[in-house]
């Protein structure tokens, strides 16, 4: 059975960080690839803390005042994360990300820090 931590140098790649205190217009600079679709948000100790998506920014952009958007990605974000570790096995990730229909996943240390982010494309093209 493959582990997580096998397609780490690839997830790796795909990591995007965002501070909780950066305002949400940088985060949507960070996703404005069509390739990206979430941003890991961290604390000042760069332990992950939440996640901002696209869909997060497009909810929150049509509460601000034209380009002056200050809210900060702490206001917006998802809290509750499911994620996993370079040592669990990537068949039951994949079953997680199945049953909860996510895109994408976090990929954290024992500290909550982020490693990198595991796309379904990823692992099920791994586990094929």
């Amino acid at each position: 059975m493959t582990r997580v931590d096998r397609l780490l140098p690839e997830i790796r790649r795909r990591l995007l960080v965002i501070g909780d205190d950066r305002q949400l217009t940088e985060a949507a600079a960070l996703l404005s690839d069509d390739a990206r679709h979430m941003a890991i948000v961290c604390d000042a100790d760069g332990v992950m803390v939440g996640v901002v998506t696209r869909t997060d920014i497009v909810r929150q952009i049509r509460h601000c005042d034209g380009c002056a958007c200050t809210t900060l990605c702490a206001q917006v974000m998802t809290t509750t994360v499911t994620s996993c570790t370079p040592d669990e096995m990537l068949q039951d990730v994949w079953e997680t990300m199945k049953q909860n229909r996510l895109l994408c996943i976090p990929v954290v240390d024992d500290q909550r820090r982020p490693l990198g982010l595991l796309f379904a494309s990823d692992a099920l093209e791994s586990l094929l």
